[in-house]
């Protein structure tokens, strides 16, 4: 209850402060390339349910047909304002409104597409228990995984093998350790990982 309590004061404070930020933004997106301001993908949240995420858009339209995974910093697929937008994670801050209206939480393991969760165990599903999360120690760790799938013969292979693997490791590390001061120390390295880089 305190954390969720948590999330709506903090999602709701951080749109409001946010928002000159977020119509450059979207201004920027939208003079940048054709296409809408916002991407939304289906997303796999608590317990199963789908729902569908909310990112700026930094990829031309429709590219995600192409492929669910982004390889390297100049993957074609990226508009040139999109390469800046992923490397600050700027386009991950429209979902605090996900996380306002309950679909995520500040923290908790990032929610993954359908093709991804269906490979998990049943040990795996054990992240479904609680709503996913815009950061969490996966995503500090694998910040640069774009730049690690660029180098992979086979970046498919390799995010189902080894990153996935891993993530869900790191994922069940913090439902473990779950606590209000365990967010809180993740949403500072979370910054502390993005101004270092």
């Amino acid at each position: 209850m305190l954390k969720r309590l948590f999330d709506i004061l903090a999602s709701g404070f951080g749109i409001l402060i946010l928002s000159p930020i977020l119509l450059i933004l979207s201004l920027a997106i939208s003079f940048g390339s054709r296409g809408g301001v916002f991407y939304r993908q289906e997303r796999i949240g608590r317990y199963g349910k789908a729902f569908r995420i909310f990112k700026f858009r930094s990829m031309y339209t429709d590219s995600d047909k192409k492929g669910l995974l982004t390889v390297g910093d100049r993957d074609p697929r990226v508009t040139p304002i999109g390469y800046y937008l992923r490397k600050s994670k700027l386009d991950e801050l429209p979902q605090l409104l996900n996380v306002f209206i309950g679909d995520m939480s500040l923290v908790g393991p990032r929610p993954e597409v359908e093709r991804y969760v269906d490979l998990y165990s049943t040990e795996d599903k054990k992240v479904l228990r609680v709503r996913p999360g815009i950061t969490d120690y996966a995503s500090i760790h694998y910040r640069n995984e774009t730049e690690i799938l660029k180098a992979a013969s086979d970046p498919e292979k390799k995010y189902i093998e080894e990153i996935m693997p891993a993530k869900l490791a790191l994922n069940k590390k913090y439902i473990d350790e779950k606590s209000l001061y365990t967010d809180i120390k993740i949403i500072f390295a979370t910054f502390k990982s993005i101004v270092e880089n």
